[in-house]
């Protein structure tokens, strides 16, 4: 009887959501496919290039060495986040925690930061050149470059951390009050290490946009093939040397090379966070 039963139900599932599930398994199908395509072009070409003279200390036009600009974008990273989390968690927590819901400055702000989210990296680029450069006198340098990186995913952190806030449920704020703790220690002792995989999720994509970003970081810091000796000089990224190999036409087989070690050094950054997530939740459970 209960096989009939559910065989009825399945013959009255209406024709639209059928459609709309077919569509949405298409869209999931073509999008795994359109990375695994990316991916293995990537791979396909790139690999075979890979040389020993690719990652020589010092850059020449002929080892055309990617080492340099391995090391300067995981000190870019470093000082980008180093900028921007704080800032950005700070910044969520005061929307979240202390100011009162409802408030016009909180929704000022939070239409502010979407508003940020949606310039594109160009103009966060010439805003660094025409400040950083320019007005400060900086000239090309990485400090120069991790600020403006910072400023450009401050609004991803602040809204994934505001998100990741909003989503711990308000009983453990009662509890901890009710127990007499004042509202700073919930916040570090409570709140946030329930909130921490959602706070590392935004990180996880920040970095993702750190490693692979370009016009964002030619005009601030450069694009000096070296490792600089101090964070007033110039210094280009890997995502930058693969622009500057490809713009020039010369190094074709190099660029593609550094594409791969550019798609690992990404997965391996965020197979790390993840994994640093993961721990977080399990000690929390």
């Amino acid at each position: 009887m209960a096989a009939v039963q559910s065989a009825r139900i399945k013959k009255r599932i209406h024709p639209l959501s059928l459609f709309l599930r077919a569509l949405v398994i298409a869209a999931a199908v073509m999008t795994i496919g359109v990375l695994l395509f990316l991916i293995a072009y990537i791979l396909i070409r790139g690999i075979p290039n890979l040389k020993p003279e690719l990652f020589a200390w010092q850059y020449s036009t002929e080892n055309v060495s990617m080492l340099p600009a391995l090391i300067n974008t995981v000190i870019m990273t470093v000082l980008t986040l180093l900028f921007a989390i704080p800032v950005g968690v700070a910044a969520a927590i005061y929307l979240v925690e202390y100011a009162k819901r409802g408030n016009r400055l909180v929704s000022a702000v939070r239409l502010t930061t979407e508003t940020l989210a949606g310039i594109p990296s160009i103009v966060y680029g010439l805003f660094g050149f025409l400040f950083f450069f320019m007005k400060l006198d900086w000239g090309y340098s990485m400090l120069g470059g991790s600020l403006t990186l910072a400023i450009m995913i401050l609004p991803l952190i602040m809204r994934t951390t505001e998100e990741a806030l909003l989503a711990v449920p308000d009983a453990y704020r009662e509890g901890s009050f009710g127990l007499g703790a004042g509202r700073l220690r919930t916040v570090f002792s409570i709140i946030l290490p329930s909130a921490m995989p959602g706070i590392l999720a935004g990180v996880i994509l920040g970095i993702g946009r750190i490693v692979g970003e370009t016009a964002a970081l030619i005009y601030p810091a450069g694009t000096a093939a070296v490792v600089p000796s101090s964070l007033m000089e110039s210094g280009r990224t890997l995502a930058v040397h693969m622009y500057a190999l490809t713009s020039e036409g010369l190094y074709m087989e190099e660029s593609y090379a550094t594409a791969v070690v550019l798609l690992l050094l990404v997965v391996g950054l965020n197979a790390l966070s993840a994994f640093a997530a993961r721990r977080l939740t399990r000690r929390r459970g």
